[in-house]
């Protein structure tokens, strides 16, 4: 059996192991059930929720996958119309740890006529050939992703949903490396959140800021111009899916969707799967399609 794969059953063991574990833990269930934060607690939007400026707390999910397998690697990352790639291909394993951090603090509260908050955030997501002891274990890929959020919280009523929140932001993103592998760009966010009960929707749109003379012209056509995040809560246990599209016909038809599923294993202590498939998994496959698998654990939902 080829080592690659050796790796992915050993891993797969390993996490069916502790869902054994947490299944034969009856006692206590209590904390399974606790309710999960709604998007006025998360984003402040009420006076009861509002915590004060520069206090920081979670944005996107905090997670580290232990084992992420890819049905196509890509061991020869390029970019369109300014000849940024790699002399020869680099032998990457299917197999490599991921982990996303993610936080952020409210700058300034009730700014603009004290109808809008403002946010800092910043994320961060790896890719680490944890298992390729050939390259001595490189991080392969890292992504920088700050922004600059405004928020307005808002209450109506829409096709059955409640209206919370609506905004803008500016977004830059890098993998901070140089050419022929650097990979950056800039846009403009505008977005709105709805939710019903455990269920969560948060839609985005964006223009991209920029972008006529860059390491990835085309990004958009790629990774996509909107995104659809849909969250649903059963206690701590979450189910979100985020879908992006490029808005366009034909053969620029293109995006990608990412299915997540985290439930508790101890306490605050959670087991995350994650299915991807797509455009842009990373910033370096912007423009590379594939399909991965990954298991790990979530720290902050």
């Amino acid at each position: 059996m080829p080592k690659k794969y050796a790796t992915l059953i050993f891993i797969l063991t390993i996490f069916q192991f502790s869902i054994s574990c947490f299944a034969q833990n009856n006692e206590e269930k209590d904390w399974i059930f606790k309710n999960s934060k709604t998007l006025s607690e998360m984003w402040e939007l009420k006076e009861e929720y509002h915590r004060g400026t520069f206090i920081i707390t979670s944005y996107e999910p905090v997670y580290f996958t232990v084992g992420k397998f890819s049905t196509n690697t890509n061991k020869f990352p390029s970019s369109e119309e300014r000849n940024n790639f790699l002399s020869e291909p680099v032998e990457l394993d299917v197999v490599e740890a991921k982990f996303q951090l993610s936080l952020k603090t409210k700058v300034f509260y009730k700014a603009l006529w004290g109808k809008a908050d403002v946010w800092a955030a910043f994320s961060q997501r790896a890719y680490w050939q944890l298992y390729n002891k050939e390259l001595s274990r490189p991080f392969r890929e890292t992504n920088y992703q700050p922004e600059i959020i405004l928020n307005f919280p808002l209450n109506f009523k829409v096709l059955g949903f409640t209206g919370r929140m609506a905004g803008a932001a500016f977004v830059h993103e890098s993998n901070g490396r140089s050419d022929p592998l650097s990979r950056s760009w800039n846009r403009f966010s505008v977005h709105a959140g709805f939710d019903r009960g455990p269920l969560q929707i948060m839609l985005k749109n964006w223009i991209r800021l920029g972008g006529s003379n860059d390491d990835n012209p085309q990004i958009m056509d790629y990774i996509g111009r909107a995104e659809a995040k849909v969250t649903y809560d059963w206690g701590r246990q979450r189910f979100y899916a985020i879908a992006r599209h490029s808005l366009r016909f034909g053969d620029k038809s293109r995006g990608s969707i990412q299915l997540n599923y985290s439930f508790p294993i101890v306490k605050n202590f959670s087991a995350h799967i994650q299915i991807f498939d797509g455009y842009g998994e990373s910033l370096i496959d912007y423009n590379h399609r594939q399909t991965t698998f990954g298991v790990g654990v979530s720290l902050i939902n």
